[in-house]
């Protein structure tokens, strides 16, 4: 295989495609074996690359949404116990809405809840105005990245809520689908944007209480 990025040589990706994929190799050594970490790690590359528009840091992404990738495939394939719930959040961008829903859900739930984020046409940043709007009331979103939508995450997740991703979602029985109706916070200003971030708090809080119950 051959890869190109903005900054970093083919040979140069190459090596750090391998080296992840020894690193997660190990770490799943027993459920899952070397060919299937591969290919992962080499799909997750080429997903995240169709997106990017800063490429010398797709391997370092790579690494971690493909752990996230096999940790969601060895739960939706029965391979792992896991017992806290796990919710995903979809939109078309992952860059406003779900990006917004899985922080303040990771942040309330304390490690309660497993929190995934998704976008049916991710794009490549998260604006500026949607980590300003979230640091205002103390949570950064450190290393959140938009991640395009696949199946094993939707397979491993409990609840699964959209937020304007049209029919992009696929849908499996014995999940919990919810539809949020909430406006799309890219393109507007900072006032407008925390009222939408108020508003998925408001859901969010309401959603892990039920999830406590």
């Amino acid at each position: 295989m051959t890869h190109a990025t903005d900054g970093l040589p083919a040979r140069e990706v190459l090596v750090q495609l391998d080296r992840i994929a020894d690193e997660l190799g190990d770490r799943f050594q027993g459920t899952f074996g070397r060919e299937t970490v591969e290919r992962f790690v080499d799909e997750t590359y080429r997903l995240l690359e169709r997106s990017a528009t800063v490429k010398v840091h797709l391997p370092t992404l790579t690494a971690r949404f493909t752990r996230e990738r096999l940790l969601d495939l060895a739960k939706a394939d029965g391979l792992t116990q896991v017992t806290a719930p796990q919710v995903l959040f979809v939109c078309v961008h992952n860059a406003g809405r779900s990006q917004m829903a899985a922080a303040l859900l990771t942040h309330h739930a304390f490690g309660h809840v497993m929190v995934r984020s998704a976008g049916s046409r991710p794009s490549g940043t998260i604006p500026q105005v949607v980590t300003d709007a979230l640091g205002e009331i103390g949570i950064e979103p450190a290393g959140a990245f938009p991640k395009p939508l696949t199946d094993e995450v939707v397979r491993a997740a409990d609840v699964v809520v959209t937020m304007g991703c049209g029919d992009a979602c696929p849908v499996y029985p014995g999940k919990r689908y919810l539809d949020w109706d909430v406006p799309d916070p890219i393109g507007r200003p900072l006032g407008a944007v925390r009222s939408i971030r108020d508003e998925i708090d408001r859901r969010v809080r309401r959603l892990l209480e039920e999830l406590k119950g």
